[in-house]
């Protein structure tokens, strides 16, 4: 390809969990402390989800403390010891699949001379958004969405130019039927583009229309705020953004308007996601340092969170849900990404007044090394991951897909530029992925297949992969 490619050097061709710190590490840090096999109810279901039937456990003599071997699984389903017919349940395929990390290359997707912002894979995995910001040399000041087709040789699907940008694109979100579109800037005007048009070059109201949603709410606010976060709801009937004037918002597309507007924080709203598909309750981060859980069913009667989680030191960059009703991760510029339990929430936030220091800020300053070892003494969060650097933009972090691993790690991008990979039980880092030279804003792994993308402010979309070929081993899809 043209480049010198720095590759991640693990000792053999997969993940062991029995001697996870020796994976990834070797960027100057020391591994994540362990949280000694975390106690708690997500523990059990991820270990239910990615765990082996116990009778292929006992096909021959092993040590213990491995997992079971691929070999050995493929001898037990090829011998029906399941019981299944000569197929994998779901937690078999899961047990297999999570052990082949997608941490080879990386590849190129594409580089550009801007910032790269956003990388999201659709549902089914055959499409990828990446969003860059607009360049400073153009006096048009003109942004870039791409659509590219997974399919297809990662062939551009749909290039989107996004004018008059106010600093970059913030968030981008695809209808759950991947019709549409929509873009967020900093700005209240939120843009939807057909995603499904002939038009290759969507040139915003020149070539295709982008349609504009107005979110003011005609208050005095006007245009002075920004969207950091859009969602579409799982009917794809509504949008949810987050926003810069400390509210949430709903915006109804059947009816083109927007329905609901809430002060929700005392700060910045930088992420807001659905719980499950249901899309009844909506998790929210600020810059308040609080995680707030919304009742879309109370909305109208009460405007008042369902419950608050208190335990980041700092502002919330990002949350991911579970998808199951229940627990949620959120990337916290304290430098720590946190996992929830609802069940756990208050009614209102604990009062501990002088933890956070007014002279800091993330966007210029690094982080205080005397509160690296901090803890909020409220601190209602299940487990902490430390280890990447949540600074100068909103980093994100995700559960891994839930077909090919049960969930059953975390990863996220960093300001050092690389990508980590938590063990969701454990803790600790199974793998650093290091290539870009400048920070990961964002990352995303296919929802089937051993590949990850990762997009960096050195405007390049780079992409890992186990084994490297594009495609995982035919025979664990069985």
């Amino acid at each position: 390809m043209g480049y010198s490619l720095s590759r991640l050097t693990l000792e053999s061709d997969h993940f062991d969990p029995g001697n996870a710190a020796v994976h990834g590490v070797g960027n100057g840090q020391t591994p994540n402390k362990p949280l000694h096999n975390l106690e708690h109810e997500v523990a059990q279901l991820t270990k239910l989800r990615s765990a082996p039937n116990v009778r292929l456990t006992q096909i021959g003599p092993r040590r213990r403390d491995l997992p079971v071997s691929t070999v050995r699984m493929l001898a037990g389903r090829e011998g029906n010891y399941s019981g299944r017919g000569g197929r994998f349940s779901s937690a078999d395929r899961c047990h297999v699949l999570s052990r082949y990390l997608p941490v080879n290359g990386p590849w190129f997707v594409d580089r550009r001379s801007s910032r790269a912002y956003v990388s999201q894979f659709s549902a089914d995995g055959s499409l990828f958004i990446a969003g860059f910001q607009f360049l400073f040399k153009c006096s048009l000041q003109d942004g870039h969405i791409k659509i590219y087709n997974v399919d297809r040789e990662w062939k551009v699907q749909k290039n989107i130019h996004v004018q008059s940008m106010r600093w970059t694109v913030t968030d981008t979100s695809l209808s759950p039927d991947q019709r549409y579109l929509v873009y967020a800037r900093m700005s209240p005007i939120v843009h939807m583009v057909d995603v499904g048009s002939s038009e290759v070059e969507s040139r915003a109201n020149i070539t295709e229309i982008h349609e504009g949603l107005d979110f003011s709410s005609g208050d005095d606010g006007g245009y002075s705020f920004g969207i950091f976060s859009i969602k579409f709801s799982t009917d794809g009937h509504e949008l949810v953004a987050g926003s810069s004037d400390d509210s949430i918002y709903v915006y109804d597309l059947e009816a083109n308007k927007l329905s609901l507007r809430i002060p929700a924080h005392s700060s910045d709203v930088n992420t807001v996601c659905f719980s499950d598909e249901s899309g009844h309750l909506i998790y929210s981060g600020s810059d308040d340092t609080l995680c707030k859980v919304w009742d879309r069913r109370c909305f109208n009667t009460t405007r008042k969170p369902a419950g608050v989680l208190t335990g980041h030191l700092e502002g919330i960059a990002f949350i991911d849900s579970k998808g199951d009703g229940r627990y949620f991760i959120s990337n916290g510029k304290d430098q720590t990404i946190k996992l929830w339990d609802i069940r756990k929430m208050s009614s209102s936030p604990a009062r501990t007044p002088g933890l956070r220091s007014s002279e800091w800020d993330y966007r210029w300053m690094d982080y205080p090394p005397q509160a690296k070892d901090m803890k909020h003494p409220s601190d209602q969060s299940v487990a902490t991951y430390r280890g990447h650097s949540v600074l100068r933009t909103l980093i994100r972090c995700y559960f891994s897909p839930a077909y090919s691993t049960g969930q059953k790690y975390i990863y996220t991008g960093s300001h050092n530029c690389c990508v980590y990979i938590y063990d969701l039980v454990t803790g600790a880092q199974v793998a650093t992925l290091k290539y870009h030279k400048a920070p990961v804003r964002d990352c995303s792994w296919h929802p089937y297949y051993p590949m990850l993308v990762s997009s960096s402010w050195d405007g390049t979309v780079a992409k890992w992969e186990f084994p490297g070929s594009g495609e995982a081993p035919a025979s664990l899809y069985y």
